[in-house]
């Protein structure tokens, strides 16, 4: 029996002994999960409080302690990566996989990988002359993969249903130029690819049921295949475990079991929790992620399906070169038609249920320029909604939706300004992409004169205010602002360059 649907996991839970859920989802046991839970079974303790106290201990957090003085955000970010980093493990107890290589965490109640977070972290240790580390957290990518078949959320046990955007592929590019003479390396990451792709398009060459899905795959109606988010497992998400029973109590069976599907995809595609993935934005319970096909995720997929070719090419591989390229344009074909708005100048999701686009305007219908997979004329138009629409005042805004979602208006988040801008410089908007980062940089800087840390988010609309929003309070640290912000000075400093 896994440690999460023990009686001791649930009673902790649900006691509200700890604010955040994930908490004890991370605890160390003393001994072994099974011991401990044998002796809860046994003793009964009155005082569950003491009882954890007594058999459990939790792992440091290195980057939330005491910091030296510090004159500017460059050197917070230079002084956090060593804060940030963690060393490769052996197996314990705890809900952490352990990983060959040394790797880098987000901060805060993060202190594990997460897979999308690695990509944007990356970028800024390439810009200090961290290749090492980027690579050492690819070669952990490529050993989960080996492992689970893909890379889960995060390096947790209770992670392992699902995924997050995938990303490896991104990291590949990031290392390509260094990289790829060596065959040894490039033979390992193209299985690692391969491998990764077999998960997400699992069940596309067979029988789909009625509703023209199976887990990650989806059939449009014209019968090409495109991608979804998913979760294998439908329960209460042990890391937030209080928080998905109390949002289900007043849904019936079924619908609780498709909450708990629906929240879990929610937190594979990286925005948990978003209108884009709610049929009533004020309404959590109305999540239905699963019915929808999300355009970045597609964009992901299409970036895989190029990078898988390229590798194939230069392994000598013809046929399987072909068959990826292949497989690129006529996803490129299918998000065109299905995703494309020409009224709106914009990309959108397509919601199965309902085949037709849905109407949240959200940056996720900007990521086809970030990878390059539209045309000019196209591009000229999104600019101009960009700029018009989602630019505010400390950057880009996450959607044009103001909801109490975290992943909503008015708040920004570092990968969101980084796919944005890098898709400015893809097709030529320098001064864009140059306005537009240094409104990021200015809201990062002149937070960190109040906080004296980086953050996870921030509130774009209105750069002086705290952002809000989700599960738990803002999170310090934290590695992808910390990654993307040094790849905005750097392009500031450079701000001619399209190479970025």
């Amino acid at each position: 029996m896994k440690f999460e649907h023990s009686k001791l996991f649930k009673d902790v839970q649900l006691s509200g002994i700890y604010t955040d859920s994930k908490t004890f989802a991370d605890a160390i046991p003393i001994f072994s999960w099974q011991k401990v839970c044998d002796l809860y079974d046994i003793e009964q303790p009155q005082n569950l409080k003491t009882f954890v106290q007594s058999h459990f201990k939790f792992r440091p957090q290195p980057e939330l302690e005491a910091l030296p003085d510090l004159h500017n955000v460059s050197e917070y970010i230079d002084l956090l990566w060593e804060r940030l980093l963690r060393e490769p493990e052996t197996q314990d107890s705890s809900s952490l996989l352990a990983l060959p290589e040394r790797y880098i965490v987000p901060g805060g109640r993060f202190n594990e990988i997460y897979y999308w977070d690695s990509y944007f972290t990356a970028l800024g240790l390439m810009d200090v002359g961290r290749d090492d580390l980027v690579q050492n957290m690819l070669a952990n990518f490529c050993f989960l993969i080996e492992k689970l078949g893909h890379v889960p959320n995060g390096n947790r046990s209770y992670y392992a249903t699902r995924s997050q955007p995938p990303v490896t592929a991104l990291m590949v590019d990031l290392l390509w130029d260094a990289k790829r003479a060596d065959q040894v390396w490039l033979t390992t990451v193209t299985k690692a690819l391969a491998r990764e792709y077999e998960f997400w398009m699992s069940g596309s060459d067979s029988h789909l049921t009625d509703k023209n899905a199976y887990r990650r795959v989806v059939k449009m109606p014209c019968g090409g295949i495109l991608n979804r988010y998913w979760d294998d497992e439908a329960a209460p998400r042990p890391e937030s475990y209080k928080e998905d029973i109390s949002d289900a109590n007043a849904l019936g069976e079924e619908q609780k079991l498709s909450f708990y599907r629906n929240i879990r995809a929610a937190c594979e595609s990286g925005w948990d929790f978003s209108s884009r993935w709610l049929e009533n934005a004020d309404d959590l319970s109305s999540i239905k992620t699963t019915a929808i096909v999300p355009v970045d995720l597609n964009g992901l997929m299409y970036f895989l399906e190029r990078q898988l070719s390229r590798c194939y090419d230069a392994l000598g591989v013809k046929s399987s070169r072909d068959s990826f390229q292949s497989k690129a344009t006529s996803r490129t074909c299918l998000i065109e038609h299905y995703m494309w708005q020409p009224k709106s100048n914009w990309y959108y999701d397509y919601d199965l249920t309902q085949q037709r686009q849905t109407i949240v305007d959200s940056m996720a219908g900007f990521t086809p320029m970030f990878f390059q997979l539209t045309d000019n004329s196209k591009a000229q138009g999104m600019t101009e909604r960009l700029m018009s629409k989602f630019a505010k005042p400390g950057g880009l805004v996450t959607t044009l939706s103001s909801t109490a979602q975290q992943w909503d208006s008015p708040n920004g988040w570092a990968p969101l300004q980084w796919f944005g801008i890098k898709g400015l410089l893809n097709y030529g908007f320098n001064a864009e992409a140059s306005e537009v980062a240094q409104k990021w940089i200015d809201t990062v800087e002149e937070n960190f004169t109040h906080t004296g840390c980086l953050l996870e988010k921030y509130n774009v609309v209105e750069p002086s205010k705290i952002a809000m929003g989700g599960e738990y309070i803002v999170q310090q640290g934290f590695g992808w602002t910390n990654g993307v912000v040094s790849r905005f000075y750097k392009l500031i400093s450079c701000c001619n360059s399209p190479n970025l």
